[in-house]
């Protein structure tokens, strides 16, 4: 992460990574994710977790817990890049609020902050202080994985 996206994140008021210096991301060891060290930010659907990563190997942030799609709307795996992102959003098929939401596949499939005791239309659910730093990290073009 670059001297100003940490600024970024730091002015936020969200934290890069548990008790991490503000200097330089925590890293760990490519395998403790599913995703290869490219991601930016990796999701695992049966564990329903998640990482931010810097797309070199190193996690900037997580594990952390997420809501995914179910099997009538599965939430779509393989890789995909960030294509916008909007603060304020509201689905128009579902009527339903997306707060911070970053999409990254087609059909409207975003990370966004929302409720974790319910599953998804295939988004990937936050909550709100996770679904800050996932807007405030992620950039148009970042590469996303689902596994």
């Amino acid at each position: 992460m670059t001297g100003a996206a940490v600024a970024l994140v730091a002015s936020l008021g969200i934290g890069v990574a548990d008790a991490a210096p503000t200097s330089a991301p925590r890293t760990y060891p490519t395998g403790a994710t599913p995703c290869t060290a490219t991601a930016k930010a990796c999701v695992d659907v049966d564990g329903r977790t998640a990482w931010l990563m810097d797309g070199h190997g190193a996690i900037v942030r997580g594990p952390v817990s997420v809501q995914t799609g179910d099997d009538e709307d599965p939430t779509p795996r393989g890789t995909f890049h960030v294509q916008w992102k909007a603060e304020q959003y509201t689905s128009r098929e579902y009527l339903t609020q997306m707060p911070y939401s970053v999409f990254f596949a087609d059909g409207g499939v975003a990370f966004h902050e929302g409720r974790q005791d319910t599953p998804s239309a295939g988004c990937v659910k936050l909550d709100e202080a996770d679904a800050k730093a996932w807007f405030a990290y992620l950039q148009v073009g970042d590469e996303v994985q689902v596994t």
